[in-house]
């Protein structure tokens, strides 16, 4: 039994040896290298999910952490501020002034308790540095009429103090620069564009389909303000990860996608909605792509659009993305488009709906080879029969040039004939 008991633990320790993967050493590697590994080099090769680069709302879903240098955002103080959310601008806004305040109303109060005003309260021979002011809360308010210039004309800075005098200057000025810091940031963060962006709209899906004989591919644009967007320009990226030859890995690789930069289709009169177009070709990243292998491929689009807010002159920029399961192959976008009595007019409730239409299952790459090789047996023709004429050409020649080199020697022989 001993044997067969080593056996056993021997075809065990084989078996387990087996079917335990090699652990392969690993160089280490940023947390997003990590995640996005070649497959020949990821332990185990599973389908997950698309992360998304940008949302279908436009935010980027990125994250920087490990940020080390962070007096950076401190140095540039107000664009750090104006890009805070809403509650903590109000926050920063209002503990800003209540800070100074408390500040200023803090020195009125110890001036006002070094010279002695505080103790000659109601005295009438005494001249105070601020009149009626009796405490901490007095003084209070008195720096925020100084601050604000409100001036209710109770509480009065006397010309015996100069020392008031002077904190009266350093306040008003301070006083001034924090409201051109604070309203000016406030008016920025309102008048910032980004809802204007929210009137943009991009269709949900994207689809591919045949357009003038090319396969293509398309979405939609629109804007639902009556107000235009001024020097309106689309653009179009595809991210997706890339391998080097060399054997370097780049997880977010962005591609540009020609929608008319070349034609000046990407400048849009965003009157109406617009269908933007993508031709397949050669320079494009969905040459090879077929229908079956669209599914299978880990790629998001991004398209950008850009212009300027006609009603303020300030740039706005919307931003949306599609992924491989928002690209639908063989669909068209419903017309939205109608002639009205005297007026066009844009059926919205339409405008993201697509409907099928024919269009081969093939790569443009295989349908361009196959329209190539329906032109080859007319190319044949035409070429032998311009062969044929020239061995016709041909043969005449030699049989002119035989012609006249047997008539030449007729004539030689009847001349020597003749000679004799």
């Amino acid at each position: 039994m001993a044997p067969t008991s080593e056996v056993l633990v021997l075809e065990d320790s084989m078996e387990q040896d087996v079917e335990s993967p090699v652990t392969i050493q690993q160089p280490k590697l940023p947390k997003q290298a990590r995640e996005d590994l070649p497959k020949h080099i990821s332990k185990v090769c599973t389908k997950r999910k698309i992360q998304r680069y940008v949302r279908k709302d436009g935010k980027c879903n990125v994250h920087h952490g490990n940020v080390r240098e962070t007096y950076r955002y401190l140095s540039d103080i107000f664009t750090t501020l104006v890009d805070l959310k809403w509650r903590f601008n109000l926050l920063i806004f209002v503990m800003v002034y209540t800070v100074t305040w408390l500040f200023f109303g803090m020195i009125w109060w110890l001036i006002a308790y070094i010279r002695g005003d505080m103790e000659h309260i109601g005295d009438n021979t005494w001249t105070p540095c601020v009149s009626n002011l009796n405490g901490f809360v007095s003084a209070f308010l008195f720096s925020i009429e100084t601050e604000t210039t409100i001036g209710y004309g109770y509480r009065v800075i006397t010309d015996k103090c100069p020392e008031g005098i002077i904190l009266l200057l350093v306040q008003s000025v301070l006083g001034s620069i924090v409201n051109a810091f604070m309203v000016g940031c406030m008016f920025v963060k309102i008048s910032q564009p980004k809802k204007r962006a929210e009137t943009l709209v991009f269709s949900t899906n994207a689809v591919i389909s045949m357009r003038d004989g090319k396969l293509c591919l398309m979405f939609r644009v629109g804007d639902l303000r009556n107000s235009h967007i001024v020097e309106a320009s689309i653009r179009a990226k595809l991210i997706k990860s890339k391998q080097t030859k060399e054997g370097e890995f780049i997880p977010l690789n962005q591609t540009d996608l020609n929608v008319g930069y070349y034609t000046g289709d990407d400048r849009l009169f965003l009157v109406s909605p617009l269908i933007i177009s993508h031709e397949i070709n050669q320079q494009s990243p969905f040459w090879e792509i077929s229908k079956d292998q669209l599914p299978k491929e880990e790629l998001e689009i991004v398209v950008i659009l850009e212009g300027m807010v006609e009603a303020t002159g300030m740039t706005c920029q919307a931003r949306s993305s599609y992924v491989t399961s928002e690209i639908l192959w063989g669909h068209r976008f419903t017309p939205v488009l109608t002639l009205e009595d005297g007026f066009y007019e844009v059926d919205y409730n339409s405008f993201h709906e697509t409907y099928e239409t024919n269009t081969p299952s093939y790569s443009a790459k295989e349908l361009a080879e196959m329209t190539s090789r329906a032109e080859l047996p007319l190319t044949w023709s035409v070429s032998s029969k311009l062969n044929q004429h020239a061995d016709l050409e041909t043969e005449e020649r030699g049989k002119n040039h035989k012609d006249q080199t047997e008539r030449n020697g007729d004539v030689a022989n009847l001349e020597n004939e003749s000679k004799v």
